[in-house]
């Protein structure tokens, strides 16, 4: 079942009854296919914002004071900093919505996933719009009565489960959309999430410049506007998803009897209520956690080290980091912003390229490629540090985040490949529970071992070498963990009852009939439906690569 009072709010947001009903969104015959991964980018592109959080701290945390932060007197602590109005948030305190975000990511995709694969995606997308944008207004509310735990409450808790439910809608429908190319589907659709911040950060920043006054920094306002042209986008995509009619398949297109190169793309189903109890679930989960955790450890760290690593020699200067002045400082930080801006591209990019590849080479090798060069690259770093080739570790840091995005886009493939595609999209929410323990396990992990080895008297640009040969640990971890994977034993799939009982729960039909209008239901889609389709989430994209071009451009300057 989906949250408590969610199911009202996303069946009262449709004009007519029935509108959200998985049977009104099967397709009719001549419906174009290649409408739904916009439909998925239009969600993901708005609920990627989370990643773009981090430029609202500024801000607030001079929200009160304006001009300088009014500093919270030693006697007010965490809890009490969630209610004060005294003075302003630290920035260490708003870092918590991040890790709420995606511990209710990972909650609520686990806990709802199942109900999501009974009420489609359109309901579920249309949900996870209320809650993404009405957790900002709520947000809102709490940013002007200054009241922490509403924003927590608001984007954290209730705007996290709108990402978790927002993250999984699209993936069992562009999978049974696209069996052919499963992993370009869902890179496409997942890249959406990479590329959210690219367009809402200067889109936030720009929206702050216009609404701020000498009394405001302007963040109420721009929550505002984002709800709500997050809102008409998220709707869009929700109301632009279509499901195939039970036992579609493209034209001329002929599934493999079993995948005759590795014997790892089953044609059954496995159901999501037993995934608990497989192993090859576990060795996914290991393989995502290990993964994720080495990823979001070194996107934490990229910016910091790069310049304590080679400090005054990023601007020509031969100096250590600790030797700079303030103006030299100020100078390497923009360079550290054009290098983290040309890291969320190949972390984009990533997600696409790797994906598609493993259509390719497979699941099980692209992992492999993942694990095995990972490891290269992060036992390099240290040796191209030493060596002052800054050239090098740049590239290495690229790559390495094009993996990590590659990661995300690929699992749901593996998924449907090991357990079938009828309930793919809930035992991939399930799955997300390794993105939120990693969420915790790789920052942890990289931010006290830096403390520790600063604690010990370590230079700056050696404190990071130890932590390197950590990141590496974990991807052997995965890599074991990865070539453990088997075909799932016959035992765990669902007998053809169950699989027709399955089907009679999740709605599913052979035709069209019950589709109310649309594209697709009376004839041919037209070309241009499907152009405009694309524009309207392909603008925006590309805009938001200009913006980061632009700050990509400030590292090679």
């Amino acid at each position: 079942m989906p949250p408590v009072g969610l199911r009202t709010v996303g069946i009262r947001a449709a004009s007519s009854p029935g509108l959200l009903d998985k049977e009104r969104t099967i397709a009719a015959p001549g419906f174009n296919r290649w409408l739904v991964p916009p439909a998925a980018l239009a969600i993901h592109l708005c609920i990627g914002m989370a990643y773009g959080f981090s430029v609202f701290w500024l801000p607030l945390s001079r929200a009160l004071g304006i001009k300088e932060a009014i500093q919270c007197g030693p006697e007010v602590g965490f809890f009490a900093e969630l209610f004060t109005t005294q003075c302003d948030w630290k920035i260490s305190t708003l870092g918590w919505i991040y890790t709420l975000f995606f511990v209710f990511l990972g909650c609520s995709a686990a806990l709802w996933g199942g109900w999501l694969e009974r009420a489609g995606p359109r309901k579920a997308g249309v949900v996870s719009a209320v809650c993404w944008c009405g957790g900002m207004l709520i947000s809102a509310l709490g940013i002007h009565l200054h009241q922490f735990w509403l924003m927590a409450l608001g984007s954290g808790v209730i705007g996290g489960i709108g990402l978790g439910l927002g993250y999984i809608s699209p993936v069992s429908t562009l999978i049974k959309w696209f069996p052919d190319r499963r992993g370009m589907a869902t890179g496409m659709a997942i890249m959406g999430f990479g590329g959210g911040a690219m367009i809402g950060s200067p889109f936030a920043a720009e929206l702050m410049q216009t609404f701020a006054t000498p009394t405001d920094v302007g963040v109420v306002k721009t929550f505002v506007v984002m709800a709500l042209v997050y809102f008409t986008f998220m709707l869009g995509g929700a109301f632009g998803y279509r499901v195939p009619p039970s036992g579609w398949k493209p034209a001329g297109w002929v599934p493999k009897a079993a995948d005759a190169g590795n014997g790892m793309i089953t044609q059954r189903h496995v159901h999501v209520s037993k995934v608990w109890g497989i192993p090859q679930f576990w060795l996914v989960w290991v393989v995502l956690c290990m993964n994720v955790s080495a990823g979001i450890g070194v996107i934490g760290m990229a910016s910091p080290m790069l310049q304590e690593v080679f400090g005054g020699g990023l601007i020509g200067v031969a100096k250590r980091f600790g030797e700079l002045d303030k103006a030299q400082l100020g100078a390497i930080a923009g360079v550290a912003a054009g290098f983290t801006a040309l890291l969320s591209l190949f972390n984009i990019g990533g997600r696409f390229f790797w994906a598609s590849l493993s259509d390719r080479i497979g699941r099980k090798m692209t992992y492999a490629v993942f694990f095995v060069l990972g490891g290269l690259l992060y036992f390099g770093i240290p040796g191209s540090a030493a060596a002052g080739n800054t050239l090098l570790f740049v590239g290495a840091f690229c790559i390495i985040l094009s993996m990590y995005g590659g990661a995300f886009a690929t699992v749901p493939a593996y998924l449907a490949d090991l357990f079938g595609t009828q309930m793919v999209g809930a035992i991939h929410g399930r799955l997300l529970t390794a993105w939120a323990t990693a969420g915790i396990l790789g920052p942890v992990v990289v931010n006290y071992m830096r403390e520790y080895q600063l604690g010990l008297g370590i230079p700056r640009e050696q404190v990071y070498n130890q932590t390197m040969y950590i990141l590496v640990g974990m991807l052997v971890i995965g890599l074991i963990a990865n070539l453990m994977v088997r075909p799932v034993a016959d035992k765990w799939f669902m007998s053809d009852a169950e699989l027709a009982e399955e089907k009679r729960l999740a709605h599913e039909r052979a035709s069209a009939a019950e589709v109310g209008g649309g594209p697709g239901s009376g004839g041919k889609t037209p070309t241009v439906v499907v152009a405009l389709a694309w524009a309207a989430v392909g603008i925006p994209l590309a805009w938001g690569v200009y913006k980061t071009l632009l700050n990509a451009a400030m590292f090679f300057n």
